[in-house]
């Protein structure tokens, strides 16, 4: 039997059902790590020790990691370079910091790579937020129109603390925003086909929190599936800009998921084998999600890792697999994101 066909049969689809007290109980995960596929796991994570005092070397599940507070990174050893195009669900994940001018300072003078922002206005960029016009109508951006009118009013850049981003190692584009009370690992930032209706596929299904801010109007299965606006707006690592709403969220922990709508107009492919493979979140009692997930018709996956002489490895298959001295259960998310519950006792 071939991969394909493996992975095939390894697929569960579980019946639809509506009957989840008990599911409904189960107190929210944790998030747990996000998992990178990488050509050189040693040298990425001496990159982020520098680049993010707050971290540190170490290992779980037998694999190389980076310690991030409670939060793993975990690399997976690639022997050729693994793919960030086509656009995954996962799109950028992020570190607060202290203070964001004197990190860039600081990353200036160590020659780190940082990724320019675009403004909109021709081919002028920056590389911190706060040094554009303010975000207008409730989000961080502004649209052409929105420019002109700033332009207009003579409306000037805050300066201060913004959002910004680097890059890493296996071409990982990574944000740290400030002025925060201390340097942490606090998002995974996304994209989803439809925003709303993924806001309730992981509240229904992993009882996840919302965010303590509201990003928009509360949705319901009858009208989750809203067009993206015309309109895209800057500030934008892209320079022709990015479409920002629709967008939701969700939060596990103290670590935010937050998404705009794909930007494309294809679906989004699946996360798996690309370079941020999966993420996982943390349960204490992995029978009782397993029970649940398949109750309510969630997709299983086969876990399935890339080794270092290029074959693939394939377990679970839709079962519980083990994971270092623990369980883990891989499913689906509603944008194909590959997501990796881990039993912590």
């Amino acid at each position: 039997m071939n991969f394909k066909a493996l992975v095939c049969a390894g697929v569960i689809f579980a019946s639809w059902g509506n009957a989840q007290t008990d599911g409904q109980a189960l107190p929210p995960p944790g998030f747990h790590h996000l998992h990178l596929n990488s050509t050189d796991p040693a040298a990425a994570i001496d990159f982020y020790t520098k680049q993010f005092p707050s971290t540190s070397k170490s290992t779980w599940g037998a694999m190389p990691a980076l310690k991030t507070g409670k939060v793993y990174v975990l690399f997976n050893k690639v022997s050729t370079p693994a793919p960030n195009e086509p656009q995954t669900a996962i799109w950028h994940f992020g570190w607060h910091v202290v203070d964001v001018r004197e990190t860039n300072a600081r990353y200036n003078r160590d020659h780190v790579p940082l990724l320019p922002l675009y403004t909109g206005d021709g081919d002028n960029a920056v590389y911190i937020s706060s040094d554009t016009w303010p975000g207008a109508g409730g989000t961080l951006g502004r649209t052409k129109a929105q420019i002109a009118e700033a332009k207009a009013n003579n409306i000037k850049p805050a300066g201060g603390a913004g959002f910004a981003y680097l890059l890493a190692p296996d071409g990982a584009a990574v944000e740290y925003q400030g002025n925060m009370p201390a340097e942490r690992f606090n998002h995974v930032h996304m994209y989803q086909d439809d925003p709303f209706c993924a806001q309730l596929w992981y509240q229904k299904h992993l009882n996840a929190a919302m965010p303590g801010r509201g990003r928009g109007p509360q949705h319901t299965e009858a009208d989750c599936k809203v067009e993206r606006t015309p309109d895209k707006s800057w500030p934008a690592l892209d320079k022709d800009g990015m479409y920002r709403i629709p967008g939701a969220g969700v939060l596990f922990d103290d670590v935010s998921l937050n998404w705009y709508i794909r930007q494309a107009d294809s679906p989004l492919v699946s996360t798996r084998g690309h370079m941020a493979d999966h993420f996982a979140l943390s349960v204490s009692n992995l029978d009782a999600w397993v029970d649940k997930l398949g109750k309510e018709g969630v997709r299983f996956l086969p876990q399935q890792q890339q080794m270092s002489d290029g074959r693939i490895r394939v377990e679970g298959l839709g079962r519980p697999y083990k994971l270092g001295d623990t369980r883990a259960i891989m499913i689906e998310g509603p944008s194909k994101e590959a997501i990796e519950l881990v039993e912590v006792k």
